[in-house]
């Protein structure tokens, strides 16, 4: 199926829309591409929607791991929102909701910062 990503950048916030399988084939354009954005429109606040998502798989738990230590260099921090039961379940287990903030849909992060 692979993975639809819809980037947008506000400010300080870079926004991320997944539909698809976000997975081992899938992640490794995603990391490149996401990190340069990071560094290059010096984002502070990752917004993740995976109300569309309908795969994920260790790969990209560690795609969203290793953008915590990116933004947490610089003060920053990855909100993930819009999880359904299955992905809301792999977050949980691995320990993400330790290390990301979780919100019910874009709008309730944007409030936030």
């Amino acid at each position: 199926m692979g993975l639809n990503v819809g980037v947008y950048v506000k400010s300080d916030v870079l926004i991320l829309r997944l539909k698809g399988e976000l997975d081992d084939i899938t992640v490794k354009d995603l990391r490149l591409r996401i990190s340069n954005y990071i560094d290059d429109y010096k984002i502070k606040h990752l917004v993740i929607n995976m109300e569309k998502l309908e795969f994920l798989d260790s790969s990209g738990i560690g795609f969203i791991i290793g953008r915590f230590h990116q933004l947490k260099k610089v003060g920053g921090e990855v909100t993930i929102c819009g999880l359904h039961q299955k992905i809301e379940r792999i977050i949980t287990y691995s320990g993400l909701t330790k290390i990301c903030l979780i919100r019910d849909s874009e709008s309730a992060c944007m409030m936030s910062f």
